[in-house]
């Protein structure tokens, strides 16, 4: 059984509804206190991008480069294989872009609500429409490079509550009326909604149109640990049902587009990123350390310089 919420009035309606003359969305700020930045990971071409407080470009042999001059404290990146340079990345003060490779950035949050902006995607395919999940708030959109935004989608239903995505990724599954799947991780576990936004749903076996239609359909074969959070997400461009995901417990993977999952690594892992053009180079935070495989994980090497 689906662990969705049946389909209900959104909140962000009832929100706008009552805001009435003020004209305003005031958006509660008393829970929103920020948490410490977690690391994050991206490709960009053959070199890796690391977040870490700043920002660093770290080459194909996982020698260090040089930092990048982002602007304040980075906990989300997201970059896209057609469009090499471009990198979106998100922090504690704004939503910032790159189209040099992060030589120069400038901010793209104009339209977007106050909340911290926890996790964002660039959509598989096209590379100006951006994804961006803010605290407490729910799911905004952008298609033209972060210049304006709209509201899309609620927070995800998971376990009785409203979930904050922790983690995105676009997907390009050919199923059903094929099309692009954006993938959320959360506090306590994994969840997808089509770009259609007209609901969100467990990753499940079979047709993934069918699945959303039916409501009822099986759950996944071998799914994520149950109620674990999934704190980073990546989808190999080359391959698209590959995905990786990073959690308490580990990297773990999928080869088919998240229905079964195989643990990769053990450890603590905060984040992950798949190389764009080989699905089985892939890139994780471990127990706060760098790691670098080349076998989709059945190996790994520490890189001691990051």
């Amino acid at each position: 059984m689906s662990t969705q919420r049946p389909p209900a009035l959104r909140r962000r309606t009832f929100l706008l509804s009552i805001a009435g003359a003020a004209g305003a969305l005031a958006l509660p700020t008393g829970a929103l206190a920020a948490p410490p930045t977690r690391p994050a990971l991206a490709f960009d071409g053959d070199a890796l991008l690391l977040a870490r407080g700043g920002l660093k470009r770290i080459t194909a042999d996982g020698e260090p480069g040089q930092a990048l001059p982002v602007p304040g404290e980075i906990s989300a990146l997201a970059s896209h294989p057609g469009r090499p340079g471009r990198i979106l990345a998100a922090g504690a003060g704004a939503l910032v872009l790159s189209d040099d490779g992060g030589k120069s950035w400038q901010v793209r949050d104009a339209g977007l609500p106050g909340a911290r902006i926890q996790a964002i995607s660039i959509a598989a395919g096209a590379p100006d429409t951006f994804h961006a999940a803010l605290a407490g708030d729910g799911l905004w959109q952008s298609e033209d490079a972060g210049l304006t935004w709209s509201f899309v989608m609620d927070r995800p239903w998971l376990a009785e509550a409203e979930r904050d995505p922790l983690a995105l990724a676009s997907v390009d599954l050919q199923t059903g009326m094929g099309g692009i799947w954006i993938y959320a991780g959360t506090e306590r576990g994994l969840t997808r909604v089509p770009d259609c936004f007209c609901r969100w749903q467990d990753v499940q076996p079979g047709n993934a149109m069918d699945a959303l239609a039916a409501g009822d359909v099986p759950p996944p074969e071998a799914p994520l640990p149950t109620g674990e959070a999934v704190l980073a997400l990546a989808s190999a461009p080359s391959a698209p049902s590959t995905l990786y995901a990073a959690l308490p417990s580990g990297v773990w993977s999928s080869s088919d587009g998240g229905v079964v999952w195989a643990q990769a690594a053990r450890g603590a892992a905060s984040a992950t990123a798949v190389h764009p053009a080989d699905a089985r180079r892939v890139a994780a935070i471990i127990d706060d350390i760098l790691h670098l495989s080349r076998d989709g994980g059945a190996s790994w090497t520490a890189i001691a310089a990051a």
